[in-house]
């Protein structure tokens, strides 16, 4: 079963994005700020993250590149609600950028593309639909 880190300062989104998350049969880790995300990528076995990018403090674009110094291999979503992140060359890191939306459908595709065997190196910027 592979395990998901969710990292959003939204209480009320972190539960949903976990128990949809967890009905696809996914372990779900919460974290709520860039300093526990990175902590939990340090101290856990993390196959993908979901990263807000607005977030108080750390924001997502920061917690992207230490995450990556960790662990240049793991797969990263940013999951934002302002697609103007996207002309960013900083988040080009991630292996994909999902609009939010109240259907969790194209993130969980993402999901599921960033973790199937051998997709790590097509990095793939997901357009808005």
């Amino acid at each position: 079963m592979a395990t998901i880190l969710i990292v959003d300062d939204d209480e009320h989104q972190r539960l949903l994005y976990k128990e949809e998350l967890e009905l696809e049969g996914y372990e779900v880790i919460l974290t709520s700020n860039g300093p526990q995300a990175i902590a939990a990528v340090a101290d856990q076995e993390i196959d993908c993250v979901v990263l807000d990018i607005a977030m108080p403090g750390m924001n997502g674009v920061e917690v992207l590149a230490k995450m990556l110094d960790i662990n240049r291999q793991l797969p990263i979503i940013l999951h934002t609600a302002y697609p103007s992140y996207k002309d960013d060359f900083m988040t080009w890191a991630a292996e994909a950028y999902v609009i939010k939306s109240s259907d969790l459908s194209d993130l969980k595709e993402e999901i599921a593309r960033v973790l199937e065997p051998g997709d790590s190196d097509s990095q793939q910027m997901r357009e808005p639909n």
